[in-house]
């Protein structure tokens, strides 16, 4: 039985696949750099070492699903070629890779390239050089904006948008808090910082009574956590990376304080954050979702994690499957797969960064129940709506309703 299980998950991932990449061929082919008959050339950058490196699985998984790809016949007989750089989640280390991917590489598109510094960084270069900047692995509220940077979309729900739900949650079950904010002192810390206090407004300003900012070269943020303590607060925002977060976590709980804590979305995954912070110490934690927990139970017999998990098992068996950033990285693949799927044969860069902006209506199994990803040539952020969760002690379970960034 359990063979046959495993078998008919196979054949239902390959049928998928085979439905993704499958498109109608254009009369004519048209190329760009790192386009051809045979092969799709992309590339991205990932902190495989330094102070980030619990998001190196990200990369990781990309080369695995791409290799599914590839081996189901590629998407209309080209196999994608994805060049994954380390930059140790250095800005510098970032500028000198991309300009490898680009310039000798001459990769079509650049492919979730990680981290709010280190694309902050390669910005301004990377729209001068018109190379489609795609599916940015961060928040940062300024990946939506065709106006000025018209080769750049991100892909994560906006870290103000974030901030703000978050803001309104207290706002209206909390109103009386006292905050205490730890953030990390870039634009990604500040971004979310922003939501936040945009979401309390006037009114709420004065519930925030401590803010304390580490820096990634940081050993820890034992000392920050304890200055936030000291100042009496009774609701924690967390906004950190992965190491930092469950050094929060842990410290948090280690000195007896028990605040509402709330942790930003990219250090909410069970199997990075909260097993080493302790398990035992992360119960009740408050975060927002927007892609299923792969710890849910609720989700067990659901098709599509059954899929993941094949995937998992067959492809990237050195991955965590508890690690929900392991989920996230293939719901970016999947979504990379439908724009390179739109182009057709017009395989230009102009015509990818065309099709990433028209993305409509793209519902991925593994997203939140009635969630789906959209842009327009105006709007670039692709995910908008989240779900508020809270966290058993072995998985995140999530309440009230789908949110959209408006609501």
């Amino acid at each position: 039985m359990k063979f046959s299980l495993k078998r008919r998950v196979s054949l239902l991932a390959i049928a998928a696949t085979l439905a993704v990449v499958t498109a109608p061929a254009s009369a004519q082919k048209k190329y760009g750099p790192g386009a051809s008959d045979t092969e799709i050339k992309l590339g991205q950058t990932m902190p495989y070492s330094g102070p980030a490196s619990a998001y190196g699985t990200i990369g990781k998984l990309h080369m695995a699903y791409f290799k599914m790809i590839n081996e189901a016949g590629g998407i209309n007989g080209r196999k994608i070629n994805l060049i994954s750089l380390d930059d140790g989640y250095s800005p510098p280390k970032t500028v000198e890779q991309v300009r490898k991917l680009v310039e000798q590489d001459e990769v079509l598109a650049l492919f979730q390239t990680l981290g709010t510094p280190g694309n902050s960084a390669i910005h301004k270069y990377v729209n001068g050089k018109k190379v489609p900047h795609l599916l940015l692995a961060t928040g940062a509220t300024k990946w939506s904006d065709p106006k000025n940077f018209p080769w750049t979309l991100g892909f994560n729900l906006s870290y103000q948008a974030e901030g703000a739900i978050y803001a309104r949650y207290l706002m209206k079950n909390k109103p009386n808090a006292k905050i205490a904010i730890l953030y990390q002192n870039d634009d990604y810390g500040k971004d979310v910082l922003k939501g936040v206090k945009d979401g309390l407004g006037a009114a709420g300003a004065k519930m925030i009574v401590a803010e304390a900012t580490y820096e990634v070269s940081d050993p820890t943020v034992d000392s920050q956590i304890v200055t936030l303590q000291g100042s009496g607060a009774d609701t924690f925002i967390n906004i950190t990376t992965p190491k930092f977060g469950a050094q929060a976590i842990r410290k948090a709980f280690d000195s007896g304080w028990k605040p509402l804590h709330i942790v930003n979305n990219v250090s909410a995954s069970v199997g990075s954050v909260l097993t080493p912070a302790g398990l035992d110490k992360s119960v009740g934690l408050l975060t927002l979702q927007y892609y299923k927990d792969p710890n849910d139970p609720q989700w067990k017999d659901d098709p599509a994690m059954l899929e993941w998990r094949a995937f998992m098992g067959r492809y990237y068996r050195e991955g965590d499957p508890k690690d929900a950033t392991n989920l996230y990285a293939y719901l970016t693949a999947q979504t990379m797969v439908q724009i390179l799927k739109q182009c057709g044969n017009d395989l230009t860069r102009e015509n990818v960064m065309k099709q990433a902006a028209n993305i409509k209506s793209l519902k991925l199994p593994l997203l939140l129940t009635g969630m789906a990803l959209n842009t327009t040539p105006t709007d670039f952020f692709l995910v908008k709506q989240g779900q508020l969760a809270k966290f058993t002690g072995t998985q995140w379970q999530g309440f009230g309703d789908v949110l959209s960034t408006g609501d």
